[in-house]
């Protein structure tokens, strides 16, 4: 029994850790929201939390959907072992 609670404990604690795919809406008032007819994404990656590269800003997602009006935001976060490898993306979406 002591076993299994201390195994239950530990996958409690380390769950996410491993892996983790999370997106998270950027806006207040989401029964109002309308998404628009095209989608953005910009993205940047860091490894080993020493090297990272990439432009996940808002402009540049508008600009790689080719939106000019933007209607709503969500960010997504992809996380490998413990964040030795992380994905951060900014989705836009519009018009």
């Amino acid at each position: 029994m002591k076993k299994l609670l201390s195994l239950a404990f530990l996958v409690s604690v380390l769950s996410g850790c491993v892996y983790s795919n999370i997106r998270v809406p950027l806006d207040e008032d989401l029964w109002k929201t309308e998404l628009g007819t095209k989608v953005g994404v910009s993205s940047n990656y860091s490894i080993l939390w020493l090297v990272a590269w990439g432009d996940a800003g808002v402009k540049q997602a508008a600009e790689n959907g080719g939106i000019n009006t933007i209607n709503h935001m969500d960010m997504g976060i992809e996380s490998y072992l413990f964040g030795a490898y992380i994905r951060r993306d900014t989705i836009v979406y519009g018009d």
